[in-house]
């Protein structure tokens, strides 16, 4: 593997495994559920990995979007020689923009998504930081994993995009299928780590607090990554 691709793939791990981790959404709804329906540890796992896989799935769509654009960058005849400096720029500038925007979302109010156990039910609402979590039913949606997966297909990780964007513009598909395969990995082996340690008993991160911050993450990571290749030679 070339330093370059390295730097792609440790930059991938680095934000599926924050993204996820962070985020009790991707693992407190399994938890909740096989405890309160009595699911088989077989069955729990099956359920994190289908919806997992939907999740990744969603975020690939559109990281294949980013593909395509980098490819067609590729074709423009004048920028030949210049592709590289410009998809590790893209890159650089796309992981500030995303970094700005973590440090706006940690700060503002806006809603999202939020899990609340009521007996021995799972609901799903809308919900912003610094306000009380508790709504009325009526404005909760009850979660099955038929609902789950919908979630998880319908919510897809944007960091991805501009590193496959950046593997599209060098027309490299060892680098497209690397950065594919251990996102998804990285995803669903976390997903089923967390949920089995939350089975378990055990709560190593305060993921209420690292949620907020999981975007501002994701942007140091792009922007590392992308200063590393233009002024570092990765």
């Amino acid at each position: 593997m070339s330093t370059t691709l390295y730097a792609l793939a440790i930059t991938a791990i680095t934000i599926s495994f924050f993204h996820t981790a962070s985020g009790p959404d991707h693992y407190l709804p399994f938890i909740v559920l096989s405890k309160s329906k009595k699911w088989s540890l077989g069955k729990t796992i099956l359920w994190t990995v289908v919806c997992g896989l939907g999740h990744v799935f969603s975020s690939v769509i559109l990281g294949i979007i980013g593909v395509y654009l980098g490819w067609q960058l590729n074709k423009i005849s004048w920028l030949q020689d210049v592709r590289g400096n410009l998809s590790s720029w893209a890159l650089f500038i796309f992981g500030l923009g995303y970094l700005s925007y973590g440090i706006w979302k940690i700060y503002s109010k806006k809603s999202h998504k939020h899990f609340d156990v009521i007996g021995n039910e799972v609901y799903v609402h809308e919900h912003s930081h610094g306000k009380s979590s508790h709504t009325h039913h009526h404005h909760k949606t009850k979660v099955t994993p038929f609902v789950l997966f919908a979630i998880f297909v319908m919510g897809p990780s944007e960091p991805l995009i501009p590193l496959l964007f950046f593997s599209g513009a060098h027309r490299s598909i060892p680098e497209v299928i690397t950065l594919i395969s251990v996102f998804t990995i990285t995803t669903v082996i976390t997903m089923v780590g967390m949920v089995l340690l939350g089975i378990y008993g055990y709560n190593l991160l305060d993921t209420e607090k690292i949620d907020r911050y999981v975007h501002a993450i994701s942007g140091s990571v792009l922007s590392i990554c992308g200063a590393g290749m233009l002024f570092l030679g990765w």
